[in-house]
């Protein structure tokens, strides 16, 4: 009996240390971007992405810059102070949008402009989804936040 609860025991750190083992090899293999969350104008303009790459870029929307084009192209530069990347994108924008305002595109890097697939547009901490206030204000209970 004892010499089987030893070997079962062995079993189970041999599979743990090979899991353990498994789980660092893969860490060590994964590109260096599968642990960023976004990369900055000025890490893009430094070090451009190649075409094919798909990674996310964050900044501020630069004033002025916003431009809507024919159907729903809407153009725009991102910056983070230092640089600023041009931002091609084909779709309807968040709610939220707007210049001055912080954003996370998803794309690609192409001819020196980010061609964003999908645009996510930062929201203060008083921010309600619109179908809340409504509810809200039919209770009559809605605050509006101090602003």
């Amino acid at each position: 009996m004892k010499g089987l609860k030893k070997q079962r025991r062995i079993q189970i750190i041999g599979l743990s240390l090979a899991a353990v083992l498994g789980l660092l090899a893969v860490l060590w293999f994964l590109p260096d971007q599968a642990f960023q969350f976004f990369r900055s104008p000025s890490e893009v303009t430094e070090a451009p992405p190649g075409p094919n790459e798909v990674f996310r870029i964050g900044g501020l929307v630069e004033e002025g810059t916003l431009v809507r084009g024919q159907g729903e192209v809407i153009t725009f530069s991102v910056t983070d102070g230092g640089a600023s990347v041009p931002v091609s994108y084909t779709g309807v924008l968040p709610d939220l949008f707007n210049e001055g305002e912080g954003m996370i595109g998803t794309g690609t890097y192409v001819n020196g402009t980010f061609q964003a697939t999908e645009i996510l547009a930062r929201h203060d901490e008083t921010y309600m989804p619109k179908e809340v206030v409504d509810a809200l204000k039919e209770q009559g209970v809605y605050q509006p936040p101090d602003g």
